[in-house]
């Protein structure tokens, strides 16, 4: 006999288990399946975790959630050569009760998620892969086949949250192949460091936390980002970029990460340092115009699957908890009503997700990625020229402030020309409409 839960959710990242809690604390029977050792033995993380999402999914997480530092300061840096220009917000308003962000380990808080499932009382079984939906005469989804054996599983909705691949979904048709404009590839490394070397050099006290988001001639003019974050007795460092561009370009991933590492301002934040772990990863980068369809008669998609990033923020396990938590929320609702999971019925999830900050602030990005893919002067001649133009502002000589301001509106006409500037302008107006 076939057995039946209320739902299955495949995947055990934030997705995965956000909607797999929210569906358990509701009563349901959900099974949980993860093909991993453990649950987060396949999941990678830059390393920030947005509170406010998991308040809603488990108000009372701060009680014994291991998180590591909690973020008083964001800094943003754009690397030359061997310089950089950085903003930066720090406020001692951060040092409260109820943090805003924390840098995370992902093992550690899948860890501690998958003990919440449990004792809510859903059902995981690991080192299981699910090889392809199962549908009824009609279409409908109505379960799962996994690799075990007599591993057919029935349920009422099955939610994918299978991360950036979403190999189900394009094996039933409902999700094409990933454009490599539309994903990134990031390596990252986490360097064990002596706690009070990390207090020193970023003024920190206590469990008070720095992240450093950074741009500019890092990422050899292709689009893409790096990172420094720092955790309880390491620090995460990591860069990632287009797949698209490392297909045309002629630096690995793993070079640009020790370039990273041994640039002049980064090296004596690091020095000391032992990497003890290195993970790879794939991102959703496509934003709005990539999110494919997110529900169908018996099935949802959520999270990375469902390509939830907002790459100009660094926000993705937030959309991806919330996007979980809205998926369980329209199952347990339409449950409780005894309605069928057809599509129309599950469009109130998507209805839900139109209605939050999720689908809003990927709409008003929808045109930065096509952009910034299709204009490489903003990953390589402006960090030149602003550097440059910084330098020779801050170098004290001789020459007349007046005659330095010519000479830095002179570089930039040289390197983009007045129109190419106005026009990189209003492409950046653009792009956050």
């Amino acid at each position: 006999m076939v057995e039946k839960f209320d739902a299955i959710v495949i995947g055990a990242g934030p997705s995965g288990n956000a909607a797999a809690y929210t569906l358990a604390k509701q009563g349901l029977s959900v099974l949980q399946l993860e093909r991993g050792e453990y649950p987060g033995a396949k999941n990678v993380q830059g390393g920030i975790m947005y509170a406010a999402e998991l308040e809603k999914i488990i108000p009372d997480f701060r009680d014994d959630c291991p998180t590591e530092r909690h973020i008083i300061e964001q800094r943003i840096w754009l690397l030359g050569d061997d310089n950089y220009i950085g903003t930066n917000y720090r406020s001692d308003a951060f040092n409260t009760e109820t943090p805003n962000r924390y840098t995370i380990i992902r093992a550690n808080i899948d860890k501690w998620f998958s003990e919440k499932i449990r004792e809510a009382g859903g059902l995981q079984i690991c080192e299981t892969t699910v090889t392809e939906l199962i549908h009824d005469a009609a279409g409908k989804v109505i379960g799962v086949r996994t690799d075990r054996e007599g591993g057919e599983i029935h349920a009422d909705v099955v939610i994918m949250a299978d991360g950036v691949n979403a190999l189900l979904a394009k094996r039933s048709g409902y999700q094409k192949e990933l454009a490599p404009e539309n994903v990134a590839l990031a390596v990252k490394e986490i360097l064990f460091i002596d706690p009070e070397l990390i207090q020193q050099r970023f003024g920190l006290k206590g469990d008070e936390g720095v992240v450093i988001e950074i741009m500019g001639k890092v990422t050899k003019g292709m689009v893409g980002t790096a990172f420094l974050y720092t955790n309880k007795e390491s620090l995460t460092i990591g860069i990632g970029c287009l797949i698209s561009d490392f297909k045309q370009g002629s630096v690995p991933p793993y070079k640009m990460l020790e370039d990273l590492k041994n640039h002049p301002v980064i090296k004596p934040l690091i020095e000391g340092a032992e990497m003890k772990e290195y993970a790879a990863h794939m991102i959703p980068e496509g934003g709005y115009k990539a999110v494919p369809q997110l529900f169908g008669d018996g099935w949802m998609v959520v999270g990375d699957a469902a390509h939830f990033n907002n790459a100009a923020h660094r926000e993705g396990s937030n959309l991806a908890m919330a996007s979980g938590r809205m998926a369980a929320e329209t199952v347990a609702e339409l449950k409780k009503a005894g309605k069928p999971f057809s599509a129309a019925n599950l469009a109130a999830y998507k209805a839900r997700l139109d209605d939050s900050f999720v689908m809003k602030d990927l709409k008003k990005y929808l045109n930065l990625p096509g952009i910034m893919h299709e204009n490489k002067q903003f990953f390589g001649a402006y960090p030149d020229t602003l550097t440059a133009a910084a330098h020779n502002w801050f170098t004290v000589d001789s020459v007349d402030k007046r005659t330095k301001e010519k000479e830095i509106m002179k570089s930039f006409v040289k390197k983009r020309s007045v129109l190419g500037l106005v026009g990189d302008a209003i492409k950046l107006v653009r792009a956050v409409r």
